[in-house]
């Protein structure tokens, strides 16, 4: 019998927090509820969990800074990350997906839906987990504008053919495809792709980009999927 799933709930308003716990246990999670964000980072870092819900403003220390802090740890670096915003602007989600977010949910929310981005994130394979575990992994397949993302299979299709990818391609292109129209910067994905690699540089990310279009765009000159922002970075076009 495997061990329950654990979910460190931070969010300092006691209502939102008591309905994500309660929610989040009839799934059968094993919920740590906190409303201050440095008593979070202190069992973040002592710890493991298998996901993380974050709210963006905190007492102690912001949902920002706890999110990066836990991206450098050791425990927990690679657990999925769900932030929630009262804020609905682009330029928030953005921020929060920089700093190692994986998914956002804007108050207020529903509660089915916070459900289901929980559900989801925790069917994506953490990174660095072996294949094999990622392959027995159960995960709904992304349909996007004419792509097809089987996670846990590893597979990519465009207009119907096989596209082989290598890890980093494949972790590339599911990132964008999962936040269309979300612009990333160079930076931003560095920290996401090549997370704890110091011998890269942000043209590593352009090298990627461009690997990346010639397999899966007709015309990587002019990509319909993978498209530029210049002067900030890269999205997926907006579905």
């Amino acid at each position: 019998m495997s061990d329950p799933v654990r979910v460190l709930v931070v969010e300092d308003e006691r209502n939102i927090r008591e309905l994500v716990c309660l929610h989040l246990q009839h799934e059968g999670y094993t919920c740590d509820p906190v409303a201050d964000g440095r008593d979070a980072l202190a069992r973040a870092q002592s710890e493991t969990f298998d996901l993380l819900v974050l709210d963006l403003m905190l007492p102690g220390l912001d949902g920002l800074s706890l999110c990066r802090a836990v991206r450098n740890g050791r425990h927990n670096a690679d657990v999925p990350i769900l932030m929630l915003t009262a804020r609905g602007e682009e330029a928030d989600k953005v921020v929060g997906l920089e700093s190692g977010a994986d998914d956002y949910l804007t108050k207020p929310f529903g509660v089915r839906e916070l459900v289901a981005r929980a559900r989801a994130l925790l069917r994506r394979p953490r990174h660095g987990a072996p294949l094999a575990e990622a392959q027995g992994q159960q995960g709904a397949v992304l349909k996007i504008r004419g792509i097809e993302i089987d996670l846990p299979r590893r597979r990519v299709t465009s207009g119907g053919r096989d596209v082989d990818l290598t890890d980093q391609e494949f972790r590339l292109l599911h990132l964008l495809a999962t936040h269309p129209g979300i612009v990333f910067s160079r930076e931003a994905l560095l920290a996401r792709i090549w997370r704890g690699d110091t011998f890269v540089t942000v043209r590593s990310v352009d090298t990627l980009v461009k690997r990346l279009r010639r397999r899966i765009e007709e015309d990587p000159a002019n990509p319909a999927f993978v498209q530029t922002v210049w002067g900030v970075g890269y999205k997926f076009a907006d579905s």
